[in-house]
């Protein structure tokens, strides 16, 4: 078995030699820089992540040209598409994500279009299979959930309009509270469903029936656990936002509301232990957050319409939201700008 080991060992770092030495000779000089650091960052080591130092260099080309960037892009897609090694696949893919949370613009937006279907499986992992040991096998598991996860984070980051994990200061948390303050009651609901999706896709992180202490998922575990925590501070934001419009939320919408955060409250019991584990002291606060909200919507709109929305288990349709609003009662129903936070209300216009 420890022979097998080193053997396997012993074939991948000639692999990874040969690699960098054909990219050395025949890689093009506009993206030499680049290519080398991939496959420093590639290795079929699996047990040892790619370093911040390679990891860093893959950034180089945010500055440069669109056409640099996207024959970078091209290049480690290739090298994630054809590989069948379950370690080279898994750094391929913390390399995609570290360059769409950290990258330049340039090479965002190439990564975001490239292949320009998108859509689900565009990433072409869903099939991947490495039995080549026991190890390989069950990362082979992380290989399929892992670029699963990346496509929903590029998909939800597109539809959202900023990049979810990304780094953000108090000066742009405030700017954004502001700018959430500001849409419909439709948009809201919306974004925190595209957030609770998110956060339903990390639950369903595979097991480590083998990998534990395995250097290269505890970097997966650090970069979807930061992912984690940007997510519940932009579904706190707009929690708290819903807080402000509980008296001018329709019923069907506070239905939609209760749903997602009843959603949102299953993946805790779901939640892998080493992604929450990390973050358990910072999330009591979050998670009494989402159940007093949604206390308050059950008080609140079991005293204005008269039923429980406990018994409602079906989501209302866009078209009985629309009939509904339409035959309200109130401007407070039909008025863009619904935030109670200003103490602006219908009964102030004539």
């Amino acid at each position: 078995m420890m022979n097998t080991k080193r053997l396997s060992s012993l074939i991948g770092l000639i692999k990874d030699k040969a690699s960098q030495s054909k990219a050395a000779l025949l890689a093009k000089p506009n993206i030499l820089s680049f290519q080398l650091a991939l496959l420093r960052a590639t290795t079929h080591d699996p047990h040892a992540p790619p370093s911040d130092k390679h990891l860093s260099a893959l950034l180089s080309l945010g500055k440069t040209s669109r056409a640099t960037a996207a024959a970078a892009v091209e290049v480690l897609m290739d090298r994630l598409q054809t590989t069948h090694n379950s370690a080279v696949a898994l750094k391929c893919l913390i390399a995609v994500h570290h360059i769409f949370k950290n990258g330049g613009f340039i090479l965002q937006d190439q990564l975001s279009v490239f292949p320009f279907t998108g859509g689900r499986n565009y990433l072409k992992l869903s099939d991947f299979r490495d039995s080549s040991n026991p190890i390989s096998w069950e990362l082979s598991s992380w290989v399929r959930w892992y670029a699963q996860y990346i496509e929903t984070v590029l998909s939800i980051s597109r539809n959202l309009g900023f990049i979810v994990g990304s780094s953000s200061s108090n000066e742009e948390m405030e700017r954004k509270t502001e700018q959430i303050s500001g849409i419909w009651n439709s948009e809201l609901l919306k974004d925190t469903e595209s957030l609770v999706g998110l956060i339903e896709e990390i639950s369903k992180m595979p097991p480590c029936l083998h990998l534990n202490r395995n250097r290269l998922v505890d970097k997966i575990y650090g970069f979807v656990g930061d992912d984690y925590l940007a997510a519940m501070k932009d579904i706190s934001i707009r929690v708290t936002e819903f807080h402000h419009r509980l008296g001018c939320l329709s019923f069907g919408e506070s239905v939609e509301l209760v749903c997602a955060l009843k959603r949102l409250d299953d993946c805790k019991e779901k939640q892998s232990m080493g992604i929450f584990a990390r973050y358990e002291v910072l999330m009591d606060g979050f998670w009494s957050s989402i159940r007093e909200t949604k206390n308050l919507i059950g008080a609140s709109k079991e005293n204005r319409d008269g039923c429980k929305l406990s018994q409602m288990e079906r989501r209302i349709s866009d078209s009985g939201r629309f009939i509904e609003r339409s035959n309200a009662s109130s401007y407070c129903d039909v008025l863009p700008f619904r935030s109670e936070r200003f103490g602006l209300t219908y009964k102030g216009f004539q």
